[in-house]
């Protein structure tokens, strides 16, 4: 009786995860995966990339265990994580002190005038959003929240659990430079602002 060989599953999966990963599909979601600062939601990521949302989520889990080395190449320096109902790429734990000692080696002596602005905004209105951020300021701050994190003035505190928004907020070091020891001790605004100024709203100011 003739015995039919056994199936390899291991091949099998290893060609449909390389099949998935060489189609145009998995190029867009790479490519906005890239440019995203705060997790993307995975209906929002279909729509950028003019996809159907159960493909999209192939992709997804496609690249995951590409990253994770789970295909046929190595693991990578950064993940794919899905964080508050959103998506993103991450540095891997592994490496947060070598990039951070990369940044902030590049980083500048003294932050310039837009990234002192953020940093009040932050400082005075966390926890805050950086789009919230960008809507007092009335301009893009995604490059001055990366030089902000790098430098350890502000962190991470939260993600929202609806939008998946990251909320920031000051760090431990921010309050040695300044030499107090909580927020609440950070000096009134209002008597420094003229009325209406810069978008701060009654309710924000301290």
């Amino acid at each position: 009786m003739t015995q039919t060989p056994p199936v390899d599953d291991t091949t099998d999966g290893d060609a449909t995860l390389e099949t998935t990963l060489e189609t145009p599909l998995a190029e867009r979601v790479e490519a906005i995966l890239l440019i995203v600062d705060e997790p993307i939601a995975l209906v929002a990521l279909a729509a950028s990339v003019h996809a159907p949302v159960p493909a999209v989520r192939q992709v997804l889990e496609a690249l995951v265990e590409d990253y994770d080395g789970r295909g046929r190449g190595p693991r990578r320096g950064f993940e794919l994580r899905e964080v508050g109902g959103g998506w993103r790429l991450y540095v891997r734990e592994d490496h947060d002190d070598l990039v951070a000692d990369f940044i902030g080696g590049q980083a500048p002596a003294r932050l310039s005038q837009a990234a002192l602005e953020t940093l009040a905004v932050i400082a005075y209105k966390q926890p805050v959003t950086r789009g919230q951020v960008a809507s007092i300021r009335a301009v893009n701050v995604d490059s001055v929240v990366r030089t902000l994190l790098a430098r350890g003035l502000i962190t991470e505190l939260f993600a929202d659990s609806e939008t998946g928004a990251i909320n920031y907020g000051t760090s431990d070091q921010l309050l040695q430079h300044l030499g107090i020891n909580s927020i609440d001790e950070l000096p009134p605004i209002s008597p420094l602002l003229d009325d209406g100024a810069d978008g701060f709203e009654e309710g924000m100011i301290r």
